[in-house]
């Protein structure tokens, strides 16, 4: 079983997380043996595809190569075009082999898992030159598989050499008494085909490595239960990080309370312990709603504000109490206590326009029960 630095045991399967971060690197699942294979097939395919044109057009490029042009000796200042266009034909005979060739390159990296480019994979990494790391890995597992991927190599490669020469030896021996263009001609076609059979060859090797090298790189992935545990407190969140976070949105929503407090209404309180503000704009509002809230500490705090603004207080306990339970801040009101409340801003209402010499307004029972969940009468 795998283990890592510390020496626990990896026996959980890489998260969607790790892998994420492993591509992101530039770790990825690659197979040189596939690569190798469909580069070198897709050559020798295209050769036996389009050999006969290539080689047509190959020998009237040689022949145009090998004719001296007697006019460049009077003018050697074009040799160099000359030589430009000779190359320029060359290429254009090679374009197909080329472009199947560069094909073949995204074959592999497709198979194995998708294409995948990454910066930081660019960054060098000064582990890598380390000794002892490169002993590891040279003796290691990993060595042992690439001795082991050597020697598979060396037993496929000649024994479909060998299995394609050895009934071939008399078409080799006659090849000796043909005409040098039809002995050429069959000895390409021969060298092809023996390709062929080495490219079959090779591809039964990568067949074994490519689904060992995606089995190799998982196992490399793999986690012990304590990287685990650490990867899901850090993508749900550390305790401390949450609780901070908790904090500092608690001391955010004080902060707007307490700037909402100078719009409100009335600030009914129970004289010392619970404040609640409401605000209501007729028209604009279904019902009163609640700016602040708070018990103890925060109640005096919003009565200090309260008073600094002018904001009218009500002592009224029973209701101050019910509307801290059961009403939030930035909500309605219950529907239960629309009337008690509903006389509440009728009597600041009244105090508002109250003049020294004439009756002052009296707040009458609200009829508020804590613990009635039927409703509230005036």
């Amino acid at each position: 079983m795998a283990e890592n630095e510390n020496g626990q045991e990896k026996t959980e399967l890489p998260s969607e997380k790790r892998l994420r971060d492993a591509r992101e690197k530039g770790d990825v699942p690659r197979s040189r043996e596939l690569a190798t294979v469909a580069v070198f097939g897709a050559g020798v395919a295209s050769l036996l595809a389009m050999g006969g044109g290539v080689t047509a057009r190959a020998k009237d490029w040689m022949r145009g190569a090998m004719s001296p042009d007697l006019g460049l000796l009077d003018n050697p200042q074009h040799l160099f075009g000359h030589f430009g266009e000779l190359l320029l034909g060359l290429l254009l005979i090679l374009a197909p082999l080329i472009i199947a060739t560069l094909a073949a390159c995204f074959v592999a990296p497709a198979v194995m898992g998708g294409f995948n480019f990454a910066t930081k994979g660019l960054v060098p990494d000064l582990k890598k030159l380390d000794p002892l790391a490169g002993l590891k890995r040279i003796y290691g597992p990993e060595g042992l598989a690439e001795l082991l991927k050597s020697l598979l190599r060396v037993l496929l490669v000649g024994g479909a050499a060998t299995l394609f020469l050895w009934p071939a030896m008399p078409r080799l021996r006659a090849m000796l008494h043909e005409p040098l263009e039809r002995a050429a001609a069959g000895g390409l076609t021969f060298a092809l085909w023996m390709l062929m059979a080495t490219a079959a060859a090779l591809l039964l090797l990568a067949l074994a490595d490519a689904p060992y090298q995606k089995w190799n790189w998982r196992r490399k992935l793999m986690m012990t239960r304590q990287e685990l545990r650490e990867e899901m407190k850090e993508s749900e969140g550390r305790p401390e990080v949450k609780g901070r976070i908790r904090q500092l949105q608690h001391e955010m929503s004080q902060r707007r309370m307490m700037e909402d407090i100078p719009t409100a209404d009335v600030i009914v309180v129970n004289p010392t312990h619970y404040a609640v503000a409401l605000k209501y704009e007729g028209g604009a509002m279904r019902a009163p709603r609640v700016v602040a809230k708070g018990i103890d500490e925060m109640a005096l705090r919003i009565r200090e504000v309260g008073r600094q603004h002018r904001v009218a207080l009500v002592e009224a306990p029973p209701l101050a109490r019910v509307l801290y339970r059961e009403a939030e801040i930035g909500q309605e009101i219950p529907v239960k206590l629309y009337a008690a409340v509903a006389q509440v801003l009728s009597y600041v209402y009244q105090l508002r326009d109250w003049r020294a010499g004439t009756p002052q307004p009296q707040l009458a029972d609200l009829g508020v029960v804590e613990g009635d969940t039927g409703g509230a009468g005036a």
